[in-house]
């Protein structure tokens, strides 16, 4: 960078000072006019003359070197039009046009390095907040240890503006600053049982969590990896603006050539060189690359350099899998089931439970801690726990032995489910289920908008579930059962399917032409597939597997509807970078022509290279303008309320379930005293659907455009209070009510709290960072 900066300053230095020079001789009475002093033609001799030879020996000697360098690594070069305009300005006298192209040459290679000195001072600064210690907790206190000693299971305290050393499992309430991961500038409150990621900031009160992974595989150090790999590095469109530059050299040559043959005069011919040097193509491209990079980034998405982005821009078949991408990949507690004749309550089998798997790093253990504190339980203490992978978890609490343990695999493979026992005895059995992301219907139709023909769901799941996913969130074809092997075919089979045929068909002669393929994954089962799409996606929010070394793009950020943004920041990227070239190249050439004709001198034709130079690279730095992007900008008053309204949304989940287990308990003749205790509870259900309908539902008219998005969820919002306004009359007017119509309430009451919770959860709050799951 220093070279760069001395290279720049010199030849700028010397080139004012022969200026400055022409200008405090000629009042002494030097002969000629003004056009003839800059010329360098009647200062022959004087010191202006040798100050711009010397700032054009400059710029040679840098030129010879990169020229030289680019012989021995066997790779074209157009630094050779440079060279042979700084040779030819000095072979006819024009010292002061060699100095302009020597400037010129010099401020190129000051912007490049600047680029590389910022990209490795910002990789500097990510692995300098790196953790380098962490707080064990003990019997005897907080114990500090290096973060490399830190094991899974581990319980470690996090203090007040602390670095989360490693990925974990919170074991209480946190507030947290997550600007660093996701850019998101607001703290995040996350509850018990909730994941954190290494890298975020503990903004509230000290906190502790159970470590879930070492700090080799945790977020912090997968990300600080990765933007070492997204050096912004030479796009395809950069590598053909090469190959075209390569080519404008013999065009340049033949025509400086022909100037010289018709007129005579060798200066035409170093007046074309001197207009032909290629610097729009260049520098243009490769910030225009670089800036897309850059804004990428800020929406959580790290791009393994220039080609991945230009690939992306240029994706048309979307191949998704479906666990973990499209769906949260993090099981949530839907309902307990307590054993048929057992002395205890749900809500007691459900506080046993999260008691022993408060110390267990296992993924569902989290859920089911999770479920207790939001449904308002304290889960005690856990001793002589004993954990056995794939048989299951035990521990005393209270002098009761609580075991947990997974049951044979349901028929509906989208639920799986815990068996409780307690003392020995069957007390019930958890029911959990991977959620669909709220963003995923969403992220798909912007996809489409941005220019993504076909959309294909992959996903080894068996059964109805994927189909169902698929036909959620709009997928053109779902293809379910799929191993690693069969994810791989269908990617390599789609880069060749021609529009109307399906792959596995025969394609008709002559009809295949290669599609470009984005694959969307997150396991290391879809690394394969990933490696051979043209574009592989991975979402690496949770831990870098697999799947993010093999992609070229990765999420860092918990949400897949970013990926819409980065596509739009992609396309406008190519665009800039192809206007801005195009512009510059038509220029350059038009400046040939006039050259050629004798109608551009050297020194003129040098400052006319710059302003188009200048106008270039102007034009490629527009990429870093904010463009047209699918992110909804919520006002900071406006995510508070949002967060408030989602937080007691979640608390309603438990409420929302207990609808189908009263109606499921419900005998002959009707046990009435838990419906009228459920209509009494559907109460705070009600407080909170007004609530949504006065200040959710405004929020999200502002942010998506008029009242019109918001009727169906005011429609489900009347729909709702009318039911259970039907429902209290039934069971409180004193009459003895059928059991049927008690039920056949109950349920079409649960199917429209389901389906309304879903479509605010995708509509409404998944608008909010860190919202909708």
């Amino acid at each position: 960078m220093r070279r760069e900066q001395g290279l720049f300053a010199g030849t700028a230095v010397l080139t004012v000072a022969g200026m400055v020079a022409i200008w405090v001789r000629g009042p002494a009475g030097s002969a000629g006019t003004a056009a003839d002093r800059l010329g360098g033609v009647e200062i022959a001799g004087g010191a202006a003359q040798w100050l711009w030879i010397a700032a054009a020996l400059l710029g040679l000697g840098w030129s010879t070197v990169t020229l030289g360098a680019a012989v021995r690594r066997r790779e074209p070069s157009v630094d050779v039009i440079a060279w042979l305009a700084l040779v030819g300005a000095l072979w006819v006298g024009e010292p002061f046009a060699g100095a302009v192209i020597a400037v010129m040459l010099a401020g190129g290679a000051l912007l490049e390095g600047r680029a590389q000195a910022r990209a490795r001072r910002e990789l500097g600064l990510l692995a300098e907040r790196m953790p380098r210690i962490a707080r064990r907790d003990s019997a005897a206190g907080p114990v500090v240890v290096a973060v490399e000693e830190v094991a899974v299971g581990d319980r470690l305290v996090v203090g007040a503006g602390e670095v989360v050393p490693v990925d974990g499992r919170l074991s209480g309430p946190a507030v947290l600053d997550e600007s660093a991961l996701t850019g998101e500038p607001m703290p995040v409150e996350r509850r018990a049982g909730e994941e954190v990621r290494s890298g975020v900031v503990n903004a509230g009160a000290a906190m502790r969590l159970t470590a879930i992974a070492t700090a080799r595989d945790s977020t912090y150090a997968g990300v600080v990896r990765l933007v070492e790999q997204a050096r912004a590095g030479s796009a395809s469109f950069v590598r053909m603006a090469d190959r075209w530059a390569v080519a404008f050299v013999p065009l340049t040559l033949l025509l400086a050539g022909a100037a010289w043959a018709v007129s005579g005069d060798p200066v035409r011919a170093v007046a074309v060189l001197v207009v032909a040097t290629p610097c729009p193509l260049l520098l243009a491209a490769p910030i225009a690359i670089m800036s897309g990079i850059s804004r990428a980034a800020r929406s959580g998405v790290v791009v393994k350099g220039g080609g991945a982005l230009e690939r992306l821009a240029a994706g048309q078949v979307l191949l998704i899998d479906k666990t973990g991408t499209l769906t949260e990949g993090r099981p949530r507690l839907v309902d307990v089931v307590v054993a048929p004749g057992g002395a205890l309550a749900a809500d007691e089998v459900l506080r046993l439970a999260a008691s022993v798997e408060q110390s267990s790093a296992h993924v569902l253990a989290g859920a089911i801690v999770s479920a207790a504190h939001g449904r308002g339980l304290r889960p005690g203490a856990a001793d002589e726990v004993r954990e056995r992978h794939g048989y299951g978890i035990e521990g005393l609490v209270g002098g009761r032995r609580v075991r947990l343990g997974r049951t044979a695999a349901p028929t509906d493979d989208e639920l799986l489910t815990v068996a409780v026992t307690v003392d020995g005895a069957p007390a019930g059995v958890l029911r959990l289920e991977d959620p669909l992301r709220p963003q995923g219907p969403r992220m798909i139709r912007a996809l489409r908008r941005a220019g993504i023909r076909r959309v294909v769901l992959v996903t080894g799941d068996q059964g109805d579930g994927a189909a169902a996913v698929g036909r959620i969130v709009g997928a053109d074809e779902v293809f379910a059962g799929c191993d690693p092997a069969g994810k791989l075919a269908l990617v390599r089979a789609e880069q060749h399917r021609p529009r109307d045929q399906r792959p596995g068909q025969q394609q008709p002669p002559g009809r295949e032409r290669r599609k470009r393929t984005i694959m969307v994954g997150d396991g290391v089962n879809d690394a394969p597939a990933l490696a051979a799409a043209d574009v592989g996606v991975a979402l690496a929010a949770r831990g870098m597997t697999a799947s993010a070394q093999a992609a070229d793009v990765v999420l860092t950020v918990d949400r897949i509807d970013v990926l819409a943004d980065a596509i739009l920041i992609a396309r406008r990227s190519r665009g800039v970078a192809v206007a801005a070239v195009a512009t510059g190249m038509g220029l350059a050439v038009v400046a040939m022509l006039a050259a050629a004709a004798g109608l551009l001198p050297p020194v003129a034709g040098a400052l006319v290279q710059e302003g188009i130079d200048l106008g270039a690279i102007a034009m490629a730095m527009a990429a870093l303008i904010p463009g047209r992007v699918r992110t909804v900008t919520l006002r900071p008053e406006d995510v508070a309320t949002a967060r408030r309204l989602f937080d007691e949304h979640r608390e309603m989940r438990p409420l929302v379930e207990r609808v189908r287990s009263v109606a499921d308990a419900l005998g002959e003749p009707p046990r009435l005293e838990p419906v009228r205790r459920l209509v009494t509870d559907l109460d705070r259900l009600l407080a909170h659907e007004r609530a949504e309908e006065a200040e959710l539902l405004p929020i999200m008219a502002r942010a998506l455009g008029g009242t019109e998005v918001t009727s169906g969820l005011s429609r489900t919002h009347a729909e709702i209070e009318f039911q259970v306004g039907r429902l209290n009359r039934i069971v409180n007017d004193g009459k003895a009510p059928d059991v049927i119509d008690v039920r056949r309430l109950l349920y079409g009451l649960y199917a429209i709290l389901r389906l309304h919770n879903a479509q605010e959860e995708e509509g409404a709050f998944s608008l909010v960072p860190g919202g909708g799951s």
